[in-house]
């Protein structure tokens, strides 16, 4: 728009070498961003933003931008009145020196009251400055704060960016902005395809940027678009071979970066290689070669695979013959490497496991096979699991990290070595269990399948984070070397979803026992350490599902091992405190325990009521008489809810109480049995949770 309306369209583009794939839609994101936030500390108003995003490419455009700022009227304070006048009313030094600094005479000054006294004041305005002025700064911010991990320099410049830039344009509706960063100048001309079209394009106005490199420059500039079309062009080419293709949103992301001209293609690959398993076919399609897998209806990897090439080729059946023979290689070693690995039974390759270090304070990854194995077979028992799978399961569970297919492919650990179980004539459940043991690997990851599977998860964990604790290498700040914030939550997880009712401290004291007389210099500290240090991990867990820190601390205030029964009277607390009788219980329970505190017997002992006669008094007692069998009973089945619900009936006779009893009565027996009618009060209430800790 043009400067009659008050507004224009902006346009920038940062031209440069190709950017990082997996970078790029952050880039862009952060640009957008980073440029809206300048322009709204400005106090510009815009209309609609456009980002576009392409592997030698960032730009923006945004539509109706106001073209300067708004007059600004500012107000400065000067002296008191009292100072600025001399006992005649002329003015003093004080109020002449703010007048002239102000820029006008002292007459042409106000006098405001304010709750201090009266004080002279000026008034004025600051014009605006043009957005074009603006904008410059503006763009030099952004720049500047782009999440680049690793800037670099280019040729003899000592300029820094993620990748060297190579042309600038930007466009203040249909005039070029004035603009320099870089070593370069900004103008009004983009460039295309490198193969397709490298002349320059110019730009006549930012309306015109999609279009003209559409048409010209062969180049999608929108990242969505061009994902979008992308995913369309590969569907349309699986139904047209019958088959469905697998895309992961990362993998399709990073191809979409990866290409200006998308053009989607298939090839085939030799029938035999399926016999190696589909993951590692998989991996080497996606992970190396950034293909797209494909598979039958029936769900099974099918040899044909799809790919996204960055170029609109004259002769497409050569570019297809060249990536077949691109993929050959790759998955003609994930064939050997497997066939190898077969000549070896999985048993057979625990003992190599002897000669990889887990830690060395430690031991070797062999050590912690078998003792995960004992621990294993210790959940079993108490989860009535079959131990014999558990069991086996575990001893075999990290051999496949000394085959040939882990050490080229290492995101197969467990998979692979499920398919060798199979292969070597264990039972399903061991194989399951070893594909499973990593899970969850990552937050929201699934769970095992199997609750062998689930157990040998839970083992493996609590050996690596018992044992680190022993040796004293806990985490600290961001350094977490052996990942035991997520092993702390895979613990948690597998105990609560999977409803084991499970002590964990008791779990911790065993597989600290499977160390046996290893030399471990904080042995002594390890399970105490790990406790708290897990079960502070449930906090945090809960703060993510927007569950707020104070009903935990309620449930943790008890000292509570079990994580299940800890979530069970977390979500009980939860609820209990959006009910009407949560605040007025809460701040009683607070009462109750100062009144205690203040106690100069144990109360706990006292069982006589006779000396308390009053209404009040035997209101509260015989609703406590009719409350303590349910509330137990409620308790002892983990309904928290309704033993909490229950509880919420005390509301009435306790704001009765401690509006008509006087609790530290001079008398002593009175005042020993009110305070013992109050210790059942919060007995009762602390079999589910201490509420006195909640904020309300």
């Amino acid at each position: 728009m043009s400067d009659a309306t008050g507004t224009r369209d902006f346009l920038f583009e940062l031209g440069t070498e190709e950017l990082p794939p997996k970078s790029l839609l952050a880039l862009s994101i952060a640009l957008e961003k980073e440029v809206l936030a300048g322009l709204e500390e400005a106090g510009l108003g815009y209309g609609t933003v456009a980002r576009f995003a392409a592997p030698r490419r960032l730009a923006l455009r945004i539509t109706t931008v106001e073209s300067r700022q708004a007059d600004r009227t500012y107000e400065r304070r000067g002296p008191a009145v009292k100072a600025a006048f001399d006992t005649s009313g002329e003015p003093t030094r004080a109020a002449s020196g703010f007048a002239n600094s102000c820029g006008v005479t002292v007459a042409e000054l106000e006098q405001v009251e304010t709750d201090k006294g009266a004080y002279l004041v000026y008034r004025g305005t600051e014009p605006g400055k043009a957005t074009s002025a603006l904008l410059p700064g503006i763009l030099d911010r952004a720049l500047d704060r782009l999440p680049i991990a690793k800037r670099m320099r280019w040729g003899s410049h000592r300029f820094e960016f993620v990748r060297p830039v190579k042309w600038l344009l930007a466009l203040w509706g249909k005039d070029v902005l004035p603009y320099e960063a870089f070593g370069l100048t900004a103008d009004d001309v983009s460039y295309g395809h490198r193969i397709h079209a490298p002349e320059a394009i110019t730009i006549r106005q930012p309306a015109d940027y999609e279009q003209e490199l559409r048409e010209k420059g062969w180049v999608l500039a929108g990242f969505e678009a061009r994902r979008d079309y992308i995913r369309d062009h590969l569907s349309k080419a699986s139904h047209q071979h019958r088959v469905q293709v697998v895309v992961e949103e990362d993998l399709l992301d990073e191809v979409t970066a990866l290409n200006e001209w998308p053009v989607v293609l298939s090839g085939e690959f030799e029938s035999r290689f399926l016999d190696v398993p589909a993951e590692a076919l998989v991996s080497s399609m996606q992970e190396h070669q950034k293909y797209f897998p494909a598979r039958a209806d029936s769900g099974e990897l099918v040899n044909r695979f799809f790919f996204v090439a960055n170029l609109e080729s004259n002769s497409p059946e050569l570019v297809v013959s060249g990536n077949e023979k691109v993929i050959r290689p790759r998955l003609a070693d994930a064939a050997f490497f497997w066939e190898s690995d077969l000549k070896t039974p999985l048993g057979d390759q625990v003992a190599k496991l002897d000669k990889v270090v887990f830690q060395k304070q430690l031991g070797t990854v062999g050590d912690k096979a078998r003792r995960i194995e004992q621990l294993a077979g210790y959940l079993a028992d108490l989860a009535h699991a079959d131990r014999a799978i558990a069991s086996r399961a575990a001893l075999l569970a990290k051999a496949d990290l000394v085959t040939d297919l882990v050490f080229e492919f290492d995101d197969l650990q467990g998979i692979a070595g499920s398919y060798y179980a199979r292969r070597g004539g264990e039972p399903e459940g061991v194989a399951s269990a070893i594909r499973d043991h990593y899970r969850p690997a990552f937050a929201g990851d699934d769970l095992p399948e199997t609750l062998e599977g689930s157990l040998v998860a839970l083992a493996d964990r609590l050996d690596t984070l018992i044992g680190i604790f022993a040796i004293g290498q806990k985490p600290t700040g961001t350094r977490d070397p052996f990942a035991l914030r997520r092993a702390s939550l895979g613990v948690l997880r597998l105990l609560i979803e999977k409803a084991l009712p499970l002590d964990l401290k008791a779990l911790l004291d065993k597989a600290l026992a499977g160390y046996g007389d290893r030399s471990l210099p904080e042995r002594d500290q390890a399970v105490q350490g790990a406790l708290e240090y897990i079960l502070e991990r449930l906090r945090a867990w809960y703060q993510d599902q927007g569950i707020a820190t104070d009903v935990f601390y309620a449930v943790r205030e008890l000292n509570l091992t079990v994580p299940l029964d800890i979530h069970q009277r977390v979500g009980g607390v939860q609820a209990f405190k959006a009910s009407p009788a949560a605040a007025s219980l809460s701040e009683a329970n607070k009462r109750v325990a100062n009144l205690l505190g203040k106690a100069d017997v144990d109360v706990a002992s006292v069982t006589a009521t006779d000396a308390l006669k009053s209404d009040a008094e035997r209101a509260l007692i015989e609703r406590l008489a009719s409350l303590e069998t349910a509330v137990s009973a409620s308790v002892n089945k983990a309904d928290y809810d309704g033993a909490l619900q229950a509880l919420s009936s005390l509301k009435d006779p306790l704001d009765q109480f401690f509006e008509d009893v006087m609790v530290m009565s001079e008398d002593a027996a009175e005042r020993q049995q009110r305070l013992a009618l109050l210790y059942r009060v919060r007995t009762l209430f602390l079999q589910v949770a201490d509420i006195s800790l909640l904020q309300l």
